[in-house]
Order: C-alpha cells, then sequence, then structure tokens
C-alpha cells in the first residue's frame, strides 16, 4: 500500500522483520542522498526485536530471549514488536532547516497530534526525547543522519505487550515507565486507525517543513 503527497511518499509495509525494514532504509537512504527518489515515509509493525542505539551501555539487553540488534540511531535500547507503530522518515532535509534539535521536536508533534484525535493529552519531558502521557512514556524516537538524510523514526505502542520492555532499561529508563495509548483511550484502539492518523499528522509536518524551505 503507497500514497503520496508533493514530494513524499508513504508506504505501509505492514509486519516485518526488523533486518528486512533496516535494509530497505538503508538503501532507501542511498537513493535519497543520490536524488534519485524523493522523500519517503515507511510504516511498519516489526516483528519481536531489541534495537540498541549509539548510547546503549556495553552488554545491554543481553539474555532477553529476542533478537539483539546494534544499529546507528542515537539513543540506548528500545524494543520493537506487535501493536507498536513504527515510522521511518528518509527525508533529505532542506537547507535552512537543517536543526536535528528541531526535527526531533517535530517528529514529537507529529504524536502528540496524533494521540490528540483519539482524545489523549501527550508531551514531552525536560531531558528526553520521545513522547509521554502523564508520567508514562508511551513513544520512543531515535535518529540517524547521513548526508542531510534522516533514517530511523519513531515507535509508538498502541497495544503492545509491555512485558517484552523488562529485562532491560528502555531508553535508560525502568521498563515500568511504558505504556500503550490503548490503556489511555475509552473505547477501542485500532492500530491501522492510529496509524493512519500518523501518517496524516506526519504528512502535514513535512508540508509545512517543506514550505518553510522554498
Amino acid at each position: 500500500m503507497s500514497a503520496t503527497t508533493p514530494a513524499l511518499e508513504v508506504r505501509v509495509l505492514g509486519r516485518t522483520r526488523y533486518e528486512d525494514a533496516h535494509r530497505l532504509q538503508q538503501e532507501l537512504l542511498v537513493l535519497r542522498a543520490e536524488g534519485r527518489i524523493g522523500d519517503v515515509l515507511l510504516t511498519t509493525e516489526h516483528e519481536d526485536v531489541v534495537t540498541l542505539g549509539r548510547k546503549s551501555p556495553q552488554g545491554d539487553a543481553a539474555g532477553v530471549g529476542m533478537p539483539v540488534v546494534q544499529v546507528e540511531r542515537g539513543g540506548e535500547a528500545t524494543w520493537h514488536g506487535p501493536g507498536q507503530i513504527v515510522a521511518y522518515p528518509i527525508v533529505h532535509l532542506p537547507e535552512g532547516q537543517r536543526d536535528l534539535h528541531a526535527w526531533l521536536r517535530g517528529l514529537e508533534q507529529v504524536v502528540i497530534d496524533t494521540l490528540a484525535d483519539f482524545g489523549v493529552a501527550g508531551g514531552r519531558v525536560d531531558g528526553y526525547t520521545g513522547v509521554w502521557i502523564g508520567g508514562r512514556k508511551v513513544c520512543s524516537i531515535g535518529v540517524a543522519v547521513r548526508r542531510w538524510v534522516t533514517w530511523h523514526g519513531l515507535a509508538l505502542n498502541v497495544q503492545a505487550d509491555l512485558t517484552r520492555f523488562a529485562g532491560f532499561n528502555p531508553c535508560g529508563l525502568d521498563h515500568r515507565v511504558m505504556t500503550n495509548l490503548a490503556e489511555h483511550v475509552a473505547g477501542p484502539c485500532d492500530l491501522a486507525a492510529v496509524e493512519q492518523r500518523l501518517i496524516q499528522h506526519f504528512q502535514r509536518f513535512y508540508s509545512e517543513l517543506t514550505a518553510r524551505a522554498s
């Protein structure tokens, strides 16, 4: 499944192995850096995996009983798996918009706006990247940039098995801090519906980003 806004292609991948999605990111990153394709947003739901960012302590997540992969993004360890929406923007940041802190704040706002569509107030916590509901973390964000092309991205817990965060410290935090959007929604919380709203809010953020650069 795919959709487009001007200069942005959206690919909804469904359930994927982390290795396959990571390989696709790498391929698209090269193509985008060479100017052979436009910007792309990938969304997916992974099979169980723990990824270790550049700041992960040595030996973190050892013995968790699932695949552990060292990756290029910032941050520490986190889990990806069923019930969680992962979004990977492969975007060439335009001149005048090459501020990675602003990019991270923009991704956070995409998630905050998505939560609001379901009647949930999300927010930021000083000193941390990501989105929180009250004192609990619902979305982790970690990115990498090469030749001003972004990759990696965000992971929003919708109806995930939060026990999968046990056995390591997600983003350096106690695993009990993690929460699901579904825990804070009065009615049903359909994964596909949340994914669609996330895509729409990213498209708006992307349009505003490119408009500021023109």
